[in-house]
């Protein structure tokens, strides 16, 4: 058996290069002039013959993680509008577009320090299968405690608040931070549960107990808008500059959300086939580990990367156009 000519890093490289166009044929025609070069049944076979394994993902970017620092866990849909049969495609809300939509939900865990952005693991929902994003949330935290990660906080959002997930936290010996809606359930003074909104918070922060948790420390926050957020933390010494501080990093997977779909095209593969489309969300997801290596050792952006990669063959047809006028004679 012949050994195959397209290789995953192939393929990764070729998402990180091409501006616009990710597919297997347009994966073939950028290939270098070579007797080997792959054809575009090779990147296809490729697709379907990986298996999609976030653990490959882990293999690359464990050296970037060091003890401390901030674990982040959130989801993103995949835009996939037109697909009518195209594999894990279903109907979901997208906070993007603020309604439902077709697409592929993708649920990422990040570890970030405030300045690196390093995906660690991620799950897709697959129509399918049974499970939901939460236990693909819980999942993941018992894959991370298993390979050792030890994050000052696990940073979430609203959506994933439930006291299932907020005791998954606690029991694997970590401290967590979140947002919880206005009308989330505590007690101040034992007196008595009610909406947290109705509560008095002080400026640093209060402990209070959580209904069916119990308890934690919750701060109220001014937004800019002139409304409120409300958050919580079962580390019950955590002060507001803290709070803070942490809650930034939470930021950084809404720019690595940005980051994958703008530069690394992991919206845009054109198969049906639910693993391969499975197995190019994994590789475009390495994409950009590599994007963000390239950026935390040079300093140089994901976006100006991806355009140093596109003026170079800018440059190289600027010195030889070939798209040229013909003058006709005019005797």
């Amino acid at each position: 058996m012949n050994a195959p000519r397209a290789s995953a890093e192939d393929y990764i490289q070729f998402l990180i290069a091409t501006p616009k166009v990710a597919s297997a044929a347009e994966a073939a025609r950028a290939q270098p002039d070579h007797p080997t070069a792959p054809a575009h049944d090779a990147f296809t076979r490729l697709l379907h013959r990986l298996e999609p394994d976030p653990a490959a993902l882990w293999d690359e970017a464990r050296s970037s993680v060091r003890p401390g620092g901030a674990v982040v866990l959130d989801d993103s849909v995949l835009d996939k509008p037109f697909a009518r049969h195209m594999g894990l495609v279903r109907r979901c809300w997208s906070g993007r577009h603020r309604r439902v939509v077709s697409g592929i939900g993708l649920v990422t865990l990040l570890w970030t320090d405030g300045a690196a952005l390093v995906p660690c693991d991620y799950r897709l929902a697959d129509p399918a299968r049974a499970e939901t994003k939460n236990d693909h949330f819980r999942a993941m935290l018992a894959v991370a405690k298993g390979r050792d990660l030890s994050p000052r906080v696990v940073l979430f959002d609203t959506w994933y608040s439930g006291k299932d997930n907020l005791k998954a936290v606690r029991a694997l010996g970590w401290h967590f931070l979140t947002r919880v809606r206005s009308n989330r359930r505590v007690n101040p003074d034992r007196t008595g549960n009610r909406a947290i909104e109705g509560c008095p918070i002080g400026a640093a922060g209060t402990v209070v107990h959580l209904e069916g948790f119990g308890l934690v420390k919750a701060f109220r926050i001014a937004t800019g808008d002139g409304g409120t957020e409300h958050w919580i933390t079962n580390d019950l010494d955590m002060d507001e500059a803290t709070r803070a501080v942490l809650a930034g990093h939470a930021w950084g997977i809404e720019e690595y959300h940005r980051g994958l779909k703008q530069h690394c095209h992991v919206d845009r593969c054109q198969v049906r086939m639910s693993r391969a489309q499975a197995v190019h969300i994994g590789l475009a997801i390495r994409a950009f580990l590599r994007l963000e290596w390239h950026r935390l050792k040079s300093g140089v952006s994901w976006f100006a990367a991806k355009t140093a990669i596109v003026r170079e063959a800018v440059r190289t047809y600027l010195a030889a156009p070939t798209y040229l006028l013909t003058q006709k004679s005019t005797t």
